[in-house]
């Protein structure tokens, strides 16, 4: 074998990295509000404070803090040399994840999309915010890259992780084949999505009204003809449907444990959580 025909041969690079950011607490202003669909907003935020911001990965998050009720600013942390720190006897930040949908460090614009069909508080922000309202964020803390070298790239997510799913596409160079399963409430919360890859979009619409809501993705998921090759797994939902998931995925359709990623967006019951299934 020449050299040539070995470098052909060579198994492509496809190890993830992990990047790590310095935190910074910044304090931004809305600079613009976009309805995406019936629940789906998208915040623009600006502001001086976005100098030096980084976000390298699909599916890294910010921290944001909202005030508590009869609040106008919210309780915030301070930095300290481990990262974010709460003051001894201070009252708790009320804080929830969201994804960097995009970054545009040229206009100084960062955007971030919320689902607002449900209440809470930064949904209940999301659906009211105006034009200078501020905003105080905190992260990325680090980015998780995963390259483009699989022979195909397997998404799904329900309406939470929808923002980093729709970036993940948008980002994917020509000739990137891609399958994504999306979980929406209705089919008015569905998305256009711009992408370049050779990508086959399913959607799928929760039942409601049987009890069985967020069944919709492993039945789904179930009926797919998928592609062969190696690939990698991208999962973001409801916490114990994504470990289901995430279990689903390996044992029947063989997806290596090491290119599984599987995330808890949310958790029924709970607030404030981000669940992680990954080896």
């Amino acid at each position: 074998m020449s050299i040539t025909d070995s470098i052909e041969t060579a198994v492509p690079d496809r190890t993830p990295k992990r990047h790590r950011h310095a935190v910074k607490l910044r304090c931004l202003d809305v600079a613009r509000v976009e309805q995406l669909s019936r629940s789906m907003v998208r915040i623009v935020l600006t502001g001086p404070e976005l100098e030096g911001f980084a976000s390298f990965g699909f599916d890294d998050h910010v921290k944001m803090f909202f005030p508590l009720p009869g609040q106008t600013e919210p309780n915030l942390p301070v930095i300290g040399p481990n990262g974010l720190e709460f003051p001894e006897g201070a009252p708790r930040p009320l804080a929830r994840d969201y994804t960097p949908r995009s970054f545009d460090a040229e206009k100084g614009e960062l955007a971030i999309d919320f689902a607002t069909h449900h209440d809470g508080p930064a949904s209940n922000w999301a659906k009211a915010a105006k034009v200078g309202d501020r905003a105080w964020i905190a992260g990325p803390r680090g980015s998780f890259t995963v390259p483009f070298t699989y022979d195909w790239h397997l998404l799904i997510a329900d309406d939470t992780g929808l923002p980093a799913l729709a970036r993940r596409l948008e980002e994917m160079p020509e000739g990137t084949r891609a399958v994504a399963l999306i979980e929406v409430e209705t089919d008015a919360d569905r998305l256009d999505i711009a992408t370049k890859a050779d990508a086959s979009i399913v959607w799928v619409t929760q039942n409601t009204t049987s009890g069985t809501d967020h069944d919709a993705l492993m039945g789904a998921l179930r009926k797919l003809d998928l592609p062969k090759g190696d690939f990698f797994s991208w999962v973001a939902c409801e916490s114990k449907t994504a470990k289901e998931i995430r279990a689903l995925l390996i044992e029947e359709f063989g997806a290596n444990p090491k290119w599984t990623r599987a995330s808890g967006y949310w958790r029924r019951g709970a607030s404030g959580v981000h669940d992680h299934f990954d080896e």
